[in-house]
């Protein structure tokens, strides 16, 4: 695909390759793995429209924690959390939605309460339908390389070969192009070593032509890299940020919007980006 390509996301244009935008993330279970789960719709508003506030381009919802040792989350029950959620933001904060989900069911309502994207960490999104669902709504997706149960020795070549597959299987079912992100999964059954690899290599995610999105936000490659206290995370959050940026990264999905907003106008000077002031 081109690399000046547009992908279009509700009532917004992403125009891919001149600056980083920035995703931000409302979790609405309770055992989000960075303690940010929230319990009330109110709380959670005020904290989009803060982070909109705070420069986000897209926020992302989602119900059931992607922690490793997460409990698995009903349909139904993800339903209940964040459907009423989209339902009441979205069309009102002036970004797009995206949900964060990999069942059909929940993708479904969501996109008919109003999000206009869906962000599937399965790995197996034509098999789950999403694409099929992308397809027929013309909205975009991100396909993920998400390696949990498999033992891999070569990540990037096994992240790549995923990817491969998921575009082309995407692309037959009907999605467009321009409506295919990419997401390399870190912290997706891969070790501390792996996601350092997928970080420092991320030029390599980013030679498939689709746009990258990069989400390292407090994950606990960085707690094993750096320490697991929050001003810790924090500071290797930023540094993967700031190196995913240089290797290509168009998309950055974070907790810590202001703060990542600082980082990513910075990275995109030095990179010859538009600094997005």
């Amino acid at each position: 695909m081109d690399s000046s390509a547009i992908t279009r996301c509700g009532n917004n244009l992403f125009r891919w390759g001149q600056r980083t935008y920035i995703m931000g993330i409302i979790n609405l279970s309770p055992d989000s793995f960075s303690g940010d789960g929230f319990q009330s719709l109110d709380s959670a508003r005020q904290r989009a429209l803060q982070m909109v506030e705070e420069g986000a381009d897209i926020i992302d919802v989602g119900g059931e924690s992607t922690r490793p040792d997460a409990g698995p989350v009903s349909a139904d029950e993800e339903i209940r959390r964040v459907i009423p959620f989209i339902s009441r933001i979205a069309g009102s904060i002036g970004v797009p939605i995206s949900v964060d989900t990999y069942k059909y069911e929940v993708a479904v309502q969501a996109l008919n309460a109003g999000a206009c994207m869906i962000n599937d960490i399965s790995g197996s999104s034509v098999d789950s339908g999403i694409v099929r669902l992308a397809a027929e709504k013309q909205v975009p997706v991100v396909l993920t390389g998400n390696q949990r149960g498999k033992k891999v020795t070569d990540i990037l070549e096994a992240v790549i070969s995923q990817l491969k597959d998921l575009i082309g299987r995407s692309i037959d079912c009907g999605v467009r192009p321009e409506n295919i992100i990419v997401d390399p999964g870190v912290g997706f059954g891969k070790t501390v070593e792996q996601n350092l690899e997928i970080v420092r290599r991320l030029d390599e995610i980013k030679a498939l032509g689709y746009p990258v999105l990069l989400g390292t936000s407090r994950k606990s490659f960085i707690a094993a890299t750096v320490g697991s206290s929050q001003e810790e995370r924090f500071m290797g959050t930023a540094a993967s940020l700031a190196i995913g940026i240089t290797r290509g990264a168009d998309i950055v999905r974070v907790h810590d919007v202001g703060q990542m907003k600082l980082i990513c106008r910075m990275s995109d000077a030095i990179v010859g980006r538009d600094t997005g002031k």
